[in-house]
């Protein structure tokens, strides 16, 4: 049986992926850590404990114990607040993705999996049809150790044969885990206002298209991804992922179908700048040829389960 260890349960990834992993794998044998208290589900669903994946003498010492043999490393400063603080989202973002590569490396982990994301591109990148080869010149710290840490894994892949898996994740929309600090997380503010305040100040212009996609179908492909047959995986560095593409005015006009009295306004901030150095679409027809990958959520059907969902969680029902 698979032991698996999730760093970074707490976030919006990692808490959603930790619940689907226990029902595919059985909840005691999926173990869920993070820095600080995740959700009550992730808590009482199955072992979880506060850890730090920096504490590298703990982490080797936690996986070993328990038998370990895969991981998910989803812990990282976001493209937001790592500007706030480039030095140390580079310090955490680099030495975790190192610890976690020489741990899978010293221990024997059979499979790693670790996200990078659209961030890697940049203003040079071509923006419509963004092809898995392609110019990555990120401008955000972020961005940059998403690239770093890329070539990273492809390193240990050839160099010692872990075997370590990525996706460059869009913007994801998750109505169960609020915003925690990136360039796309308008796109989940954005119906938490629309429900609690009937309006919402956005932080981008209308017009800025970016690559999203709703979290349950993240999470089905990074399962799928992990459980393919080794042979399938061409991209050691990090598969591009795509589902849906859209900008505010497009995602507001989704909501008014629902609630007509909604209002958005416009009020740019340095997020504004991050967002125009990233892609309006994807190609991911590799990741859609090597691993069958499919997407399900469209803008419209995303958009009924959110206003449903979180309608229902914060006691103000939509009807939709």
């Amino acid at each position: 049986m698979e032991k698996i260890l999730v760093i970074g349960a707490a976030g919006q990834i990692g808490s959603e992926l930790t619940i689907a992993l226990r029902k595919q794998y059985g909840d005691t044998n999926v173990h869920a850590t993070d820095i600080k208290q995740a959700p009550p589900d992730v808590v009482e669903g199955g072992p979880f404990q506060i850890m730090d994946v920096m504490d590298d003498k703990r982490l080797i010492h936690f996986v070993i114990a328990n038998k370990i043999t895969q991981i998910y490393h989803l812990a990282a400063v976001l493209s937001g607040n790592a500007e706030k603080l480039p030095l140390q989202a580079w310090d955490i973002n680099m030495r975790s993705i190192l610890n976690i590569l020489d741990l899978a490396k010293e221990v024997g982990i059979k499979k790693t999996f670790w996200p990078s994301s659209i961030a890697v591109f940049g203003h040079s990148t071509p923006k419509k049809n963004t092809s898995q080869l392609t110019v990555t010149e990120p401008n955000t710290v972020y961005g940059i150790s998403k690239l770093a840490g890329e070539r990273w894994c492809e390193y240990y892949f050839k160099r010692y044969g872990v075997d370590v898996r990525s996706l460059r994740y869009p913007g994801l929309i998750s109505y169960k885990t609020e915003a925690g600090g990136g360039t796309t997380d308008y796109a989940v503010e954005i119906f938490y206002d629309a429900i609690k305040k009937g309006s919402y100040d956005c932080f981008l212009k209308e017009d800025v298209t970016l690559p999203m996609m709703f979290m349950e179908d993240a999470i089905n492909a990074t399962i799928q991804l992990v459980d393919a047959d080794a042979a399938k995986i061409t991209v050691r560095s990090s598969y591009n992922l795509s589902a849906i593409s859209f900008n505010p005015a497009e995602i507001a006009s989704e909501i008014k179908k629902h609630i007509p009295e909604f209002s958005i306004t416009y009020h740019p901030d340095f997020r504004q700048q991050i967002a125009e150095s990233w892609p309006q679409t994807i190609d991911d027809s590799v990741a859609r040829k090597d691993w069958g990958w499919k997407h399900k959520f469209d803008l419209a059907s995303m958009t009924e389960i959110m206003l449903k969902e979180i309608g229902k969680k914060i006691g103000k029902p939509v009807a939709v």
